[in-house]
């Protein structure tokens, strides 16, 4: 196994991330500034938040002595996708548990295709026992089942105490370079440290990309763990899910593909485009005072 001291080389950090300025009329005719934090570019193969929530926990995993992570995740996961490369990089094993046993047998996307190219052991289960994993009676027999029994275990979407402490420096990368930072939320692990890492007088923007309403509740809990209780100024806009968790219809489609002519930037569709779609709404409609700069966090790559 790799030495600990052998970690970041073997990841490649290349934090902080470019900010960049994006000119775009629809948000310069209300006053406002927006700028582009291409977390996208901080890691050649783990970008943005992957990157952020990952490398803390890989640094305890292999301090333990750990050969073997194991993590959750559907079958469109960027966080599978990037724990498989993460122990490709370190000479880890990993095991990714994956919602929806009726998965099992088929023929895998291109995404869990991925995974299994970089040497993850998928374990399919069924819907409710992957909502039941936090069950300490659930979680220890599911384990045994997919070979990753005594494993370091990376909670879905990476969010945990440790990966706050990694997002927090993406705080501290934005500390007077905006008047909002925003991001695109799953398990609200990146905006709970985003927050936690502005300044005073600075404001986290969360634009969650599942439907349901349970992320405020999730991220003053991972706050509470990490920090103690509640922490930074943060709230969320939540309703620019699009119908939900991968979904991208034709009109969340075509004004991806038009930012992208506009700007030159690849928007990558379930997590970014739903921010930068919220972002534009949100000025259309005078949510953010004349003068306002955002900072739009892009976690992520098509």
């Amino acid at each position: 196994m790799n030495r600990p001291a052998d970690l970041d080389a073997l990841l490649q950090p290349r934090p902080p991330s470019p900010l960049v300025e994006a000119a775009d009329e629809r948000f310069a005719a209300h006053g406002v500034r927006l700028l582009l934090k291409r977390d996208d570019l901080v890691h050649p193969e783990l970008p943005g938040n992957k990157w952020r929530k990952l490398a803390p926990n890989l640094r305890a995993a292999v301090e333990a002595g750990q050969d073997t992570l194991v993590t959750f995740g559907g079958a469109y996961s960027n966080h599978l996708r990037a724990t498989a490369a993460a122990g490709r990089l370190l000479g880890l094993r990993t095991v990714g548990v994956v919602r929806g046993d009726e998965l099992a047998g088929r023929p895998l996307n291109d995404s869990l295709a991925r995974c299994a190219a970089d040497g993850m052991r998928l374990h399919f289960v069924s819907r409710s026992r992957y909502r039941a994993k936090a069950d300490p009676q659930v979680l220890g027999p599911l384990l045994d089942e997919a070979g990753a029994s005594g494993a370091y275990v990376v909670p879905e979407g990476g969010s945990n105490a440790l990966a706050l402490a990694g997002c927090a420096e993406l705080g501290h990368e934005l500390r007077g370079a905006a008047d909002v930072a925003a991001v695109a939320c799953g398990t609200g692990g990146t905006l709970a440290g985003l927050a936690a890492g502005l300044a005073p007088g600075q404001r986290a923007l969360g634009v969650p990309v599942l439907a349901g309403g349970f992320l405020s509740t999730e991220i003053r809990s991972l706050q509470t763990e990490a920090y103690g209780g509640t922490v930074g100024d943060w709230s969320l806009a939540e309703d620019f899910h699009h119908g939900g968790y991968a979904r991208v219809p034709a009109a969340l489609e075509a004004f991806a593909a038009d930012f992208e002519s506009r700007h030159g930037l690849p928007v990558e569709r379930i997590y970014v485009a739903k921010l930068l779609w919220a972002l534009t709404a949100l000025t259309a409609a005078g949510a953010f005072p004349h003068g306002t700069t955002l900072a739009a966090v892009i976690t992520g790559r098509p």
